[in-house]
């Protein structure tokens, strides 16, 4: 440190801090949201941090300075701790027909509230559906007066008028629904239902999650009106529920008999351990077939990948897509798999 200059100097020091938190995020996976739920939030942040670090390693290679090596290492870690928030797979495989295909779409209950102002939004999404036409159809925020619109699907499940204070969800199949049912999420509008699916000579369980939303308004300038220790508050709490809806869902289909397939709105990314708890030894189908960020939340300006689909380690992911159709706050995901 003594050969470098005074700005130099200072360059250093911001570079340790962004170094410091990036390590930190690797471990955020790895630890309990109720000790320590303020390390929780920089999950949010890895695809930043990761930027900033990566400025700062080439501000030293250019300037030839052997303090490259402190954003190098954490890189290397980080890559290897938390895996890569961009996948360098730039060519598709096709869904094919034969394989089983799934969709996972959080439809924003098909725009009623007009959240967007185009009264023909529900329709147009109902039209893109029905275009890729997945043997397999999970829906968040869903809407009951869709139903009518789903009728090539011979076997549904939605969320039963009775439990009033959850949100919607929907699960459309092609093949025969032999086993429905509910998790329950505790004091909560977010839930997760599932359905076991005879396919062929298989049977398959099938979970469509929505965990705890972070009510967060997908507008930057949002974020920076809120007061910071409000929003510190309310992310730190959305985690702990998050956390505990994670843990239900891993008893719930720990020991399930057959080949199990989880999908949804987890409302958080890939870096959180809210994402390990729940994909445990299953494989995630963006990171073995999917291209670029993923993204699955129309955050501006910011890759955010909210919305996965896994499926048991036994399965073979045949396809991934990610669809850039703006007809939600979400993207909409499907993939397809063999038995």
């Amino acid at each position: 440190m003594e050969k470098l200059s005074v700005l130099n100097k200072f360059v250093y020091f911001l570079n340790s801090i962004a170094a410091l938190l990036l390590l930190f995020s690797c471990i955020v996976p790895h630890i309990s949201i109720e000790r320590l739920s303020a390390l929780s939030i920089l999950s949010l942040t890895v695809p930043i941090l990761v930027l900033i670090n990566i400025i700062f390693l080439l501000y030293w290679t250019f300037g030839q300075k052997k303090q490259l090596v402190l954003s190098l290492t954490v890189l290397v870690l980080g890559y290897f701790l938390l895996g890569s928030f961009f996948n360098f797979k730039f060519s598709k495989e096709n869904i094919l027909e034969e394989d089983l295909s799934v969709m996972t779409y959080n439809v924003r209950g098909f725009n009623k509230y007009n959240w967007i102002e185009d009264t023909s939004l529900g329709d147009q999404i109902i039209d893109f559906v029905k275009e890729e036409d997945p043997d397999i159809l999970c829906f968040q925020e869903f809407s009951r007066i869709r139903n009518r619109q789903l009728k090539h699907y011979p076997y549904h499940y939605i969320t039963s008028p009775s439990e009033k204070n959850k949100s919607i969800q929907a699960i459309y199949s092609k093949y025969p629904i032999i086993t429905k049912g509910s998790l329950g999420f505790p004091d909560t509008s977010n839930n997760a239902i599932y359905v076991d699916i005879k396919y062929n000579k298989d049977t398959i369980r099938v979970y469509n999650l929505h965990l705890q939303s972070l009510k967060v308004i997908p507008k930057a300038e949002a974020i920076s009106k809120e007061p910071s220790s409000r929003l510190y508050r309310r992310l730190s709490k959305t985690f702990m529920n998050q956390q505990k809806q994670a843990e239900i869902v891993f008893e719930h289909s720990e020991n399930i008999a057959y080949k199990k397939i989880i999908c949804g709105d987890f409302n958080n990314n890939q870096f959180s351990n809210v994402y390990h708890i729940i994909k445990g030894e299953m494989k995630d189908t963006f990171e073995k077939l999917g291209t670029g960020y993923g993204r699955t939340y129309n955050f501006e300006y910011y890759p955010v990948r909210i919305d996965f689909i896994f499926v048991d380690k036994d399965l073979e992911v045949k396809a991934h897509k990610n669809y850039d159709v703006k007809l939600s706050d979400h993207f909409p995901v499907m993939a397809s798999i063999k038995l």
